[in-house]
């Protein structure tokens, strides 16, 4: 959850933050390093979000912490709204379009949030609810394209294969923009571990990043001009 007050940022702000390089900030993947702050996203979550003062704390040499108890202030995502509705986090797909709901949502890092006093209230008045689901027909991408490469990134990060219909399905973009994002950001990965051992060509760098021959096609190309011009 992301406590009151405070503010809570995705990988790209996480680099901005460590003063890293996109391309530095994959390769090194620094929240992996011992006591580096926990991410303040659920277990489980596919797109992380990190606690900008404890980050700040912990590239300062200072111990990070966190507040302790709980808020009606406090933003919960959908796996800890379900928790609180004692529901899957399926339900709350559905549950997020109704307006007692809707009203509320704070975007974070292209996660949706919601304040803890609006989650109970709606379990309160989940007895007259109407709970319309799915993405309106000619709907918008629901994921701002400043916030995308993140969010692509932590698909990633979790399952190197992932298809663009998974990623229409977790982010709610369209497939062509999906499509997009994902070739860029492996072709960025590709092109780094070319960097990162000279010699090594972009299908090898495919291959250990765990990229299937059906999703990275596209991808090798874009990689090996990247290489090229750096």
């Amino acid at each position: 959850m992301i406590r009151v007050g405070r503010t809570a940022v995705g990988r790209q702000e996480l680099a901005d933050a460590l003063g890293m390089t996109w391309h530095t900030f994959c390769r090194v993947k620094p929240y992996n390093a011992a006591g580096f702050p926990a991410p303040v996203s659920s277990e489980g979550a596919l797109v992380l979000l990190w606690d900008l003062e404890q980050v700040v704390a912990y590239r300062e040499g200072r111990r990070p912490t966190l507040p302790t108890g709980e808020d009606d202030a406090d933003l919960l995502d959908r796996r800890e709204a379900a928790a609180v509705l004692g529901v899957k986090p399926r339900s709350v797909d559905s549950y997020k379009t109704d307006p007692r709901l809707a009203r509320h949502v704070v975007v974070v890092g292209g996660v949706e949030h919601w304040p803890r006093a609006a989650v109970r209230a709606y379990d309160a008045a989940r007895g007259a609810m109407s709970a319309p689901s799915g993405r309106p027909k000619g709907s918008g991408d629901m994921v701002p394209r400043d916030l995308l490469p993140g969010c692509i990134a932590e698909l990633l990060d979790a399952n190197p294969a992932v298809t663009a219909a998974h990623a229409v399905d977790v982010l709610g973009v369209s497939t062509s923009t999906a499509q997009k994002h994902l070739q860029q950001e492996r072709a960025a990965r590709i092109a780094a571990q070319m960097h990162a051992e000279p010699g090594l060509g972009a299908a090898e760098a495919a291959d250990r990043l765990g990229y299937p021959p059906a999703v990275r096609r596209t991808a090798l190309k874009a990689a090996q001009q990247l290489y090229d011009n750096h």
